[in-house]
């Protein structure tokens, strides 16, 4: 069972030909609402790859509200714990352009979770084969997953995004950190290859088209990306992460578990849509076995 505690969004998305320039307006030629936030997505790609999923969450009683439940429910995910508040749900808007996207956040019910409530799940938790988070949830409440985690010997992934939420008393608790590449030198600074050295098996950084870096305790290693012709990156890293707890969680060696997470991400970004692209197992399977890295 892997445990997700995660945001839960409805993502407003735009698309134009070009980013507009400051203070410019430009004309969009798409507009649509689809299913996010980086605890959704990474259950949606950890349920999609076969693992049973249960979500720690809040939506707001509003119409994205039940139609964020249903669409998680349709995945299969356990969402028990999903809890519907007064208020709106959160929201990201995010804007395509240039094979590229530019995402503003609204954290809605997503920053109404608390600590008591993750206490009260604490034998849940326990339970957990594995548990996910991100940093678009109370800071608090990342830190005390963390420690209940950490005192019953459960693994972890920490995927610090945004990172600007990062602390370093993180540090310690969290099996696995996955920033990207952008994250790393926030968190670590420009010379973050060298905290590589520092948490070998543990921090493996996201490198988009280039793949993924870690330290496998002698050599640094760059998993290689896997050929792919990018329609939408929104959820890729997401993609990545539901996908290595998946292999982590099967018991797969760090390496295999980078490769298996690196195709995964390679198939998300070829349809539009953060969770529209998110593989199955079969997928994966066969793009591993046909592709690079």
């Amino acid at each position: 069972m892997i445990t997700v505690v995660g945001s839960i969004n409805m993502d407003l998305v735009v698309q134009t030909e070009r980013f507009p320039k400051q203070g410019e307006t430009v004309l969009g030629n798409l507009y649509t609402t689809v299913p996010g936030g980086k605890g959704a997505n990474q259950a949606v790609a950890a349920a999609r790859l076969g693992s049973d999923v249960h979500l720690i969450g809040a939506v707001g009683q509003d119409a994205f509200g039940t139609e964020l439940l249903s669409g998680l429910k349709d995945e299969a995910i356990h969402v028990q714990d999903v809890k519907q508040i007064d208020g709106a749900s959160g929201i990201a808007n995010i804007l395509l352009s240039e094979g590229d996207n530019r995402i503003i956040v609204v954290p809605g019910a997503n920053h109404r979770v608390t600590v008591e409530e993750i206490d009260a799940f604490a034998e849940k938790l326990g339970a957990s084969d594995l548990v996910v988070m991100q940093l678009e949830m109370p800071i608090p409440v990342i830190q005390r997953t963390l420690e209940i985690c950490h005192r019953n010997g459960v693994p972890t992934i920490l995927n610090p995004a945004p990172a600007n939420g990062f602390t370093t008393d993180f540090l310690p608790y969290c099996t696995y950190l996955t920033p990207n590449e952008t994250e790393a030198a926030e968190i670590f600074g420009e010379n973050w290859e060298q905290a590589l050295l520092d948490y070998p098996n543990r921090l493996v950084v996201t490198l988009g088209e280039k793949g993924a870096k870690f330290y496998d305790g002698e050599k640094h290693v760059i998993v290689e990306a896997f050929p792919t012709k990018a329609v939408d990156t929104t959820g890729a890293g997401d993609t990545f992460n539901g996908a290595l707890a998946t292999a982590l969680a099967e018991g797969q060696a760090f390496d295999r578990a980078v490769r298996f997470a690196n195709a995964a991400a390679s198939l998300s970004v070829e349809k539009f849509g953060a969770q529209g692209g998110m593989p199955d197992r079969t997928a994966v399977s066969e793009r591993m076995a046909g592709g690079h890295s």
